[in-house]
């Protein structure tokens, strides 16, 4: 049964943090994966699982990154992953599932923004290979550990969904490039995800979910120059934080580590989240940066991408079964 797309009146809100909603929690004995789980509102993340208990594997395309980024921490394990590259998502995918372990959470926090045109791979759209198609092959080939686990699966996509839905007819951005539209389909991309892999996968007993984090600052900005953040309003001219409507990363970790842990969201799933809440879908009246656009929730355009994918990708757990 689907999840209406109507708040449900947590009780948390936009400062909340990961160590809020996970207060008096205990995750011991759980296993969470967080792709990008050493920078930024993914390092939150890891440190919030980990001090409830959780065990966090933090798969890393920077593996010497990743480690100094992470010891200190206690009950947490760097593996090496290059979401942009299949061969790389095969090996990570391969070498956890002969492990044996049963995956609890599965975290897609892991992402560029706005990057010069980049091609990957057979000549894909860096931000769609890297933001969509990489985690929905990892998730595909981890299905065996997520059923095992009964998993819930987030899927972190933003506002900037707002910019644009599905380039059907030019997904790859073959006829001139602009990067804000570009993350903007990747971002729609997750939400969709959430959608589809809801309904194939609640049968299972594995949920999924897509949120918007907030605004944060953090490294997923390394491709902006000061100049075009200073118009935004995000910073002055000197770099500092200049919009007080920013979170840190500890909130901005929150409504992801609620989508993957909260009892409030049991028998929930393929919703889009924000401030942990699920989120109202936006119209024109809506507050400008606020909900989820009736495309990223979509069934059809969510079966539709599932499709594309899974041709792309050549990875579909459940071809037999849809």
């Amino acid at each position: 049964m689907s999840t209406p797309q109507h708040k449900i009146q947590s009780g948390f809100g936009s400062r909340s943090t990961a160590d809020d909603v996970l207060a008096g929690m205990d995750l011991g004995g759980q296993l969470a994966l967080v792709t990008g789980g050493y920078s930024g509102i993914g390092l939150a993340t890891t440190r919030a699982l980990v001090k409830a208990g959780a065990h966090v594997i933090v798969p890393a395309r920077r593996q010497a990154s990743a480690r100094e980024a992470v010891a200190a921490l206690h009950g947490v394990e760097v593996e090496e992953l290059d979401l942009s590259d299949l061969e790389s998502v095969h090996a990570f995918a391969e070498r956890l599932l002969a492990s044996g372990r049963a995956l609890d959470m599965l975290i897609n926090s892991a992402g560029i923004m706005a990057c010069p045109e980049t091609r990957v791979g057979p000549g894909w759209e860096a931000q769609f290979a890297t933001n969509h198609l990489g985690h929905f092959a990892l998730v595909n080939l981890l299905w065996p550990a997520l059923t095992r686990g009964g998993a819930r699966v987030v899927s972190v996509s933003s506002v900037g969904h707002h910019a644009s839905g599905m380039r059907w007819n030019d997904i790859h951005f073959e006829r001139g490039y602009d990067k804000w539209q570009a993350y903007g389909q990747s971002k729609t991309a997750n939400a969709l995800f959430a959608v589809q892999l809801d309904r194939l996968g609640m049968g299972a007993g594995v949920r999924a979910f897509s949120l918007h984090p907030g605004a944060i600052l953090t490294p997923l900005q390394r491709h902006l120059p000061r100049e075009e953040m200073v118009a935004f309003g995000w910073v002055d001219q000197h770099g500092n934080l200049a919009n007080a409507d920013f979170k840190t990363t500890e909130q901005g970790a929150a409504t992801q580590v609620w989508a993957a842990t909260s009892p409030q969201l049991t028998g929930m799933g393929g919703v889009y989240l924000e401030d942990c809440d699920v989120a109202e879908l936006s119209s024109e009246d809506s507050e400008p940066g606020r909900g989820v656009r009736q495309y990223a929730t979509d069934p059809v355009e969510a079966q539709r991408l599932w499709s594309l994918s899974a041709e792309l990708t050549g990875v579909d757990a459940f071809a037999q079964q849809d």
